[in-house]
């Protein structure tokens, strides 16, 4: 039996089938992205990678968006905050992760001992983006973190719009947010304590 050429089907469902795969290609083109860079990526800046303007260009305000916490409510004042109600007093360290995400585990130990060092200066704030990177559930995230005993305020979001607003290319990706609610700097890949508190004190001392 033949299969059924493309070239014969009547051209309204040829064009319905190219964008049922252009609609199934540009997510699955965004997973692999993401998941090449979990699993073997190192850590780079990327701050400068982008001139067009975005939400992520050093001296940009960054999106506000709506966070459901885990645990650290009573540090950031609810269950559900904004981010914009957060800024202020202290600059912000967002670092997007997952449960199921290697080198998001990886960093998870030194982003709780500079949380101990510097939660009276700076706002350690993880929030799991797993859902949409297929890097695990939120039940995986706060298993994860009460595995690694972190005690940081970390929850989840239901904004997708993240993913772009914050150039999450790869997992994990931290913001540095300085006291007035702007980018100061960017990094994609797992951070380690040296460069994550030379980032901070550059942030602070701007």
């Amino acid at each position: 039996m033949s299969g059924i050429s493309i070239d014969n089907l009547p051209a309204q469902k040829v064009a319905i089938g190219k964008q049922s795969r252009l609609r199934f290609l540009i997510p699955l083109a965004m997973i692999v992205a993401i998941a090449l860079v979990a699993c073997g990526s190192s850590a780079s800046p990327i701050t400068n990678a982008f001139n067009d303007g975005s939400s992520t260009d050093s001296g940009d305000l960054a999106t506000d968006f709506s966070i459901i916490m885990f645990q650290g409510q009573d540090v950031v004042g609810g269950q559900e905050v904004n981010l914009r109600s957060l800024v202020g007093e202290k600059p912000i360290v967002l670092n997007f992760w997952a449960g199921l995400c290697p080198p998001c585990r990886a960093e998870m130990p030194d982003l709780q001992a500079f949380h101990e060092e510097f939660q009276d200066r700076v706002l350690m704030l993880g929030i799991d983006i797993g859902q949409f990177t297929r890097l695990g559930s939120q039940e995986d995230a706060k298993n994860l973190l009460e595995e690694l005993e972190v005690t940081y305020p970390a929850g989840f979001t239901k904004d997708s719009n993240i993913i772009r607003d914050y150039r999450v290319l790869g997992m994990p990706t931290t913001v540095f947010i300085d006291s007035q609610g702007k980018i100061f700097d960017l990094w994609t890949g797992a951070l380690n304590g040296q460069i994550l508190e030379q980032k901070t004190l550059e942030m602070l001392n701007q």
